[in-house]
């Protein structure tokens, strides 16, 4: 059961100003540039990257975009698993991963389970997120054999020749 504490308004401002902050920071941009493309008055984001005004939904995935992060998996992430790791894959291949993953997943389980959609068990998250890890792993070992094996042929076939 969800614990009410986790839903406290003031620490779920302070760690989204703090993931907000990070993004903008991480970006390299100019605080008045991200302002300027979200819409959002200078001084309204500076507050909130502050953590003294609540960013809406709309203002936070506006703020994340324009920092040039994936703004649905980042919000999702600390949704989550918090606030610490939405921040730590902050400009990183692995949000956009997720980001994308998490867009392709509902579409793909009512693709491939069709009627058997409705079996599917809460319980069997956990082990199935770690079923898909270690498929991810799989695929990222066999890709950088073929790499490797690439490598060796092309280093191979071009070896005795000099310019």
């Amino acid at each position: 059961m969800t614990q009410m504490a986790l839903f406290a308004e003031g620490e779920l401002r302070r760690d989204l100003s703090h993931l907000l902050l990070a993004a903008v920071e991480a970006s390299g941009r100019a605080r008045c540039d991200i302002a300027r493309e979200t819409g959002i008055h200078k001084d309204a984001l500076r507050r909130i990257l502050a953590g003294s005004r609540s960013a809406s939904l709309a203002e936070a995935l506006r703020i994340l975009a324009a920092a040039g992060a994936a703004p649905n998996a980042h919000l999702l992430l600390f949704l989550a698993a918090g606030g610490d790791q939405a921040t730590s894959w902050l400009q990183s291949d692995l949000a956009r991963f997720f980001e994308d993953l998490v867009c392709e997943l509902p579409g793909a389980l009512e693709r491939v389970l069709g009627n058997q959609i409705h079996d599917v068990k809460p319980r069997w998250a956990k082990g199935t997120a770690h079923r898909v890890a270690r498929l991810l792993g799989d695929h990222i070992d066999e890709l950088n054999r073929k790499d490797a094996m690439l490598a060796d042929a092309f280093a191979g076939s071009h070896g005795g020749m000099h310019a």
